[in-house]
């Protein structure tokens, strides 16, 4: 390492050794703004997740009637596959609908006498079809409402699961929007309480900097020790974070489990680990060094 940039290392360390009462409280903050930025990443991965595997559960149903040969329902779903909204297209005859409904069933004694005093088949051959995004199933139905052989399609169920649908397609853009703007909230209100911290820190070594401005030093170099003490802050602050974060998620990780249909904190967590890290780097170092560069050159006029 070249001696002007070891001796500038050096000072940043030393300036933050010795002004440690206001080191510890630029780290506090930090860490504080890391940890809302860490919780907006894994509350936006996270429900991201659970609202997929919500999609994978909806459905909508395309019931044809009785007497609606297989191979026409079959020659059907051959023509809605070749459609980009369709993700999943599954055949339920009617023979397996009423074995699946038997199965669910058989332990209900009334449910079973009712059928077979009916004496017949009573469900329909259907397609369950899937899309990618909660929002197509629309244009699905608006399809088969229009098609050319919507005279053999009993029902489609997608009114009855609409609402459902709508509320999941809802709550992500609603998460994803709100994850956005309270980024950028938050990551303002860190910048300026981390700079006034960092101002603090500098203006304690005001007449070392005049000193170094007689005797001719660059700019660089006065900015440097600042610079590198919002480095050490930031990393010291990002490596507390993921250590806190990783104890709590380990506390946490088989209650939210219980609430979420069996998602896995701690395995979602440790998968993402490194990415999560570089993030904490990138947030507490990038507010150090942005906050010094900017509060040594407005109140030092550097």
């Amino acid at each position: 390492m070249p001696k002007p940039i070891k001796r500038v290392f050096k000072s940043g360390w030393k300036k933050f050794c010795q002004n440690f009462g206001l080191s510890i409280a630029t780290i506090f903050i930090l860490v504080l703004t890391i940890s809302l930025a860490t919780v907006l990443f894994i509350v936006r991965d996270t429900t991201k997740i659970i609202i997929e595997d919500l999609q994978e559960k909806v459905d909508i149903s395309v019931y044809f009637n009785q007497d609606c040969p297989e191979e026409d329902i079959l020659a059907i779903k051959e023509e809605l596959k070749s459609f980009s909204e369709v993700k999943e297209i599954e055949y339920v005859s009617k023979e397996k609908a009423l074995e699946e409904f038997t199965e669910r069933h058989e332990d209900e004694e009334i449910i079973m006498g009712s059928l077979a005093e009916l004496g017949r088949n009573p469900f329909l051959s259907s397609l369950n079809i899937k899309s990618w995004e909660s929002s197509q199933y629309e244009e699905v139905d608006i399809f088969l409402e229009n098609s050319e052989f919507k005279d053999k399609i009993a029902d489609v169920d997608y009114f009855e699961k609409k609402p459902v649908i709508e509320r999941i397609f809802s709550i992500s853009t609603q998460i994803n929007q709100t994850g956005i703007v309270l980024a950028i909230i938050f990551s303002i209100i860190a910048l300026l309480i981390v700079f006034n911290h960092v101002r603090m820190a500098i203006l304690s070594f005001r007449r070392e900097v005049e000193i170094q401005r007689l005797v001719g030093a660059s700019n660089w170099f006065i900015r440097g020790p600042f610079v590198v003490q919002g480095i050490i802050s930031g990393l010291f602050a990002a490596i507390i974070c993921i250590l806190v974060f990783s104890a709590t998620i380990c506390y946490l990780s088989n209650k939210i489990g219980e609430i979420s249909n069996g998602f896995n904190l701690a395995e979602y967590f440790t998968a993402n680990l490194v990415n999560i890290f570089i993030l904490q780097l990138l947030v507490g170092i990038g507010l150090g060094v942005i906050s010094s560069l900017i509060a040594i050159r407005k109140y030092l006029k550097v």
